[in-house]
């Protein structure tokens, strides 16, 4: 059996094996240990109910208190040293070898040797790593004693004592160098039997003190949370985390698994009824996923690795840029659906989710567009009131007093509106990944003073007043209809920019009244003129100009006919069958709103040039006869676009164009009196 596979199929594949990845990815994520009911807090009143002990339970020691007991070990702990016998004997050997001392300086130096040697000498390093302490312990073979760190030896000591005992019984300044050779360090710091020694001394230390019997009271609603409740309350956390049962901590998993599922389908249903356009492109739904998988993936790295607030988080980044690739709706939804996959890595989480519904609001609020950094810097710097405003307001709302607010969140807050302006590197990365259209990209585009549009101005100059000329009344149609005014505006300026490449051949750019189109055939002629459409879209790919705006550029014309040539073959062939393809521009048809009200300014604009009269009559005459001939044609049948938005652009085109073509007045001349 053949499966017919096709590529509808495939996207829907593709559209679920993105969430189902996402699901997996967010699983592992997010935290598995089990999740307390609540979080003490020292210093703030208890607003829970009261807890009483369900078990017997030990109360664990706090961090300090089991520093503080460390600290006392090691001051406790020695240093071990080995002591090496051997090395008496080799310089006892070296010494009675020598010719340079009588017998009687053997015998002297030997003797403060020995006294040396028993005392013992260590190297400057070694006797370092015994800083803090007061006592070392010398290991000499199987038996081992305790001294004073001042009773060793180092080599400027031992050299010294060698002085002590030498200097009144033999010629010290002359043998001094001498006897220096014969002594070096014979103790030896055993950093294993040391370790071995101090970890057996910790593993005496209990890691509990006291215990909670059955029944007991902890703490009751409204009591202070004290240093020893706390440590109490921390401790009931971990006891009942640790008689957890396997079989409820597999519920527990499969219970979290629910709940990303059911977040995810809320986000897959939203976009299947309401964003139908962004769920039919699997890169819209990536980008999605891939900012909640971000921002989860960043939580979950601040929370365990770094001990920061997770408000430091800039989540109000996803609202930011979903809005200016999509729309407000869908940023807020989203942002919704992350914030509650990622609560349960708060410690508060009603708090948490309380503060971000509201920081996700002001942010798709204050953002409409995005065409000037000054806007970003405003929209960060009202999350951050609006953070400030909501954190302070719940814990007046809890306590009542100002004493419970923590400094550190408020610095969070901070750092947090700070990361938001990186929003503006992200949109860019975004759009060259994705492919997506921002409105900074559109307002840079449409800049003239840019490079493309001025050599567009020099080479082609009446095309470009033209394309001027059908940019302001297609934005003034895009603001009627609700459609993507920046889009319109700057695909509108770039729609006829292939006839840079044989300007002259287009009468908006002849200055002596020359058409070398008139001396070729009919069917060349149109050739030319249809070219100006792939010319553009060459040219459009050479500078990288978005394929948004390329599609401005292919759709102008549509299928459209280029009627001049088009009639005069007709009219002087009568008898001769057209070839429609030679007099037809290839395509396609406009997609959007937006190219739609190109094709129909486009060529209302055109035709209004060859008017002999500009009447209000003749005007609106014009624009009912050109656009509903492109109606009847076809040109609007895949663009989103109304009846109603069709005759609201006509209103549009009628007001603009007799305003533009208004009659002026007769200026008298100056009436001069000869004398």
């Amino acid at each position: 059996m053949k499966l017919n596979i096709t590529k509808r199929t495939i996207q829907h594949i593709v559209f679920g094996s993105i969430f189902f990845l996402s699901a997996v990815v967010i699983w592992f994520l997010l935290p598995k240990e089990e999740h307390s009911s609540f979080e003490p807090q020292i210093g703030k009143p208890w607003k829970y109910d009261d807890v009483k002990a369900e078990f017997d339970f030990p109360i664990l020691k706090t961090d300090q208190q089991i520093k503080q007991e460390q600290d006392s070990v090691l001051k406790e702990c020695y240093f071990y040293f080995q002591m090496d016998k051997s090395q008496l004997e080799t310089q006892k050997k070296l010494l009675l070898a020598s010719t340079k001392f009588s017998d009687f300086e053997k015998s002297k130096i030997l003797s403060a040797l020995e006294q040396i040697y028993n005392l013992g000498v260590v190297s400057i390093e070694d006797l370092d790593r015994t800083s803090g302490t007061e006592n070392l312990c010398i290991v000499d073979q199987n038996l081992s004693r305790v001294v004073s760190v001042d009773e060793v030896l180092t080599l400027r000591g031992a050299y010294e004592l060698a002085q002590k005992e030498l200097f009144s019984l033999l010629n010290w300044s002359a043998i001094s160098s001498d006897v220096a050779n014969y002594i070096a360090p014979n103790l030896t710091f055993d950093e294993e039997m040391t370790l071995k020694m101090r970890n057996e001394r910790f593993k005496k230390i209990l890691p509990t003190y006291g215990l909670v019997q059955l029944g007991e009271k902890i703490i009751g609603n409204g009591e202070l949370v004290t240093a020893e409740k706390y440590q109490i309350l921390l401790s009931l956390q971990k006891a009942t985390s640790s008689k957890t049962e396997s079989s409820q901590n597999l519920l527990m998993l499969i219970g979290e698994a629910l709940f990303i599922v059911c977040c995810l389908l809320s986000l897959v249903f939203y976009l299947l009824l309401f964003r139908p356009r962004i769920a039919a492109s699997n890169k819209n739904t990536a980008f999605i996923m891939l900012m909640v998988l971000l921002l989860i993936s960043v939580t979950s790295l601040t929370t365990r690795f770094f001990v920061a607030s997770i408000y430091i988080v800039p989540f109000a980044i996803q609202p930011i840029i979903v809005r200016i690739f999509f729309d407000s709706r869908t940023a807020l939804f989203a942002h919704i659906i992350t914030i509650l996959l990622v609560a349960s890595m708060a410690v508060e989480p009603f708090k948490f989710v309380l503060i971000q519904v509201v920081i996700g609001m002001t942010a798709v609020a204050s953002l409409k567009d995005l065409t000037q950094r000054s806007q970003l810097v405003r929209t960060a710097s009202l999350i951050f009131l609006a953070y400030v405003v909501m954190y302070t307001s719940i814990e007046l709302m809890h306590y009542g007093t100002f004493t419970g607010l923590d400094a550190k969140v408020y610095l969070a807050f901070f750092v947090n509106a700070l990361l938001l302006l990186f929003a503006y590197v992200l949109i860019y990365i975004f759009e060259k990944i994705f492919g997506f259209l921002s409105d900074i990209t559109l307002v840079e585009l449409s800049n003239v003073n840019n490079k493309l549009l001025q050599q567009f101005s020099e080479k082609a100059p009446g095309t470009f007043q033209h394309s001027l000329q059908v940019s302001n009344l297609a934005t003034e149609a895009a603001k009627k209809i609700n459609a993507n005014v920046l889009l319109t505006r700057t695909g509108t300026l770039y729609h006829d920019i292939g006839k840079m490449v044989s300007p002259f051949y287009y009468t908006e750019n002849q200055n002596n009244g020359i058409n070398p189109l008139i001396d070729m055939s009919f069917e060349d002629a149109a050739k030319v003129v249809i070219n100006h459409v792939e010319e553009g879209v060459k040219i459009a790919e050479k500078n990288n100009l978005p394929e948004q705006v390329i599609d401005f550029i292919r759709t102008h014309h549509g299928k459209n006919k280029v009627q001049y040539f088009y009639n005069s073959f007709r009219n002087a062939y009568p008898d001769r069958e057209v070839v429609e393809e030679n007099f037809s521009y290839k395509g396609p048809l406009p997609r959007t709103k937006e190219t739609a009200i190109l094709m129909m300014v486009d060529a209302v604009e055109a035709a209004t040039k060859s008017l002999k009269d500009h009447s209000e009559a003749s005007i609106n005459e014009m624009v009912e006869r050109i656009i509903d001939a492109q109606i009847a044609g076809g040109a609007f049948k895949n663009a989103p676009i109304t009846f109603r938005n069709v005759e609201e652009v006509k209103e549009v085109l009628k007001s603009k164009l007799k305003s533009i073509y208004h009659v002026r007045i007769s200026y008298p001349t100056l009436n001069v009196d000869k004398k």
